[in-house]
């Protein structure tokens, strides 16, 4: 088969590799009701997942009208008892997905997570969908000290992949501002949770599908 122009290919994961919004929506809102505030609608949780689980409960505490780090500090572990218990129940990988996986597999590619969630979630997601062999890297948010839009998480993930010539994907401006920040190519996926239109993320490439993953990355790498 011919050489393929990435060496390691990073993914974030939530709306990237797969759709986590039913179990993030349902975590977040029996945070919320156990604290006794008002779920949000699960459109609104899409818009605010990418940035840590703090970040999320915050942004959920602020739908109706808390701005209390004292309320987030309540409910992290709240959420993080029944996200933990339900992680993996609704959720699904994108169409594709897996098999565009398989492809750069065999293609010799390095495959990696590169996430803002805890990794520890992360590795427990990833275990819970069957994907323990897909991936030789996960980096979480709290991984090496610092999240994304930093670049280190990215660059550690690269590094720990075995380095050489790389390319992120993602879905977010979180994810499209990492890859700029490392200088690493960014495909972005038109059907993430981003929270502005994708043409708008400033990734090298916006695809709608994972039929045009492979050929997106060898437009970038040629």
């Amino acid at each position: 088969m011919a050489s393929f122009p990435f060496d390691v290919v990073a993914f974030d994961l939530d709306g990237t590799l797969a759709d986590t919004a039913p179990d993030l929506t349902a975590a977040l809102n029996h945070t919320l009701v156990e604290l006794g505030y008002p779920p949000v609608p699960a459109e609104d949780v899409r818009h605010m997942v990418g940035h840590g689980v703090r970040v999320l409960l915050r942004r959920g505490l602020a739908a109706a009208g808390v701005e209390d780090e004292a309320i987030v500090d309540r409910g992290f572990p709240i959420f993080l008892a029944y996200y933990e218990a339900h992680i993996a129940d609704l959720s699904f990988a994108f169409p594709g997905c897996e098999a565009a996986l398989d492809e750069l597999a065999a293609r010799g590619v390095t495959l990696a997570i590169c996430t803002n969630k805890l990794e520890s979630l992360a590795r427990h997601f990833v275990t819970e969908m069957g994907w323990e062999r897909r991936f030789s890297v996960i980096i979480g948010g709290d991984t090496v000290g610092v999240s994304k839009p930093d670049p280190a998480p990215l660059l550690a993930t690269i590094e720990r992949a075995g380095g050489g010539r790389a390319a992120f994907v993602g879905d977010s401006i979180t994810d499209t501002t990492t890859a700029l920040n490392a200088a690493i190519p960014c495909v972005a996926l038109s059907f993430g949770f981003h929270d502005r239109p994708p043409a708008e993320l400033g990734a090298d490439l916006v695809i709608d599908h994972y039929d045009e993953l492979i050929p997106a990355l060898e437009r970038l790498g040629g």
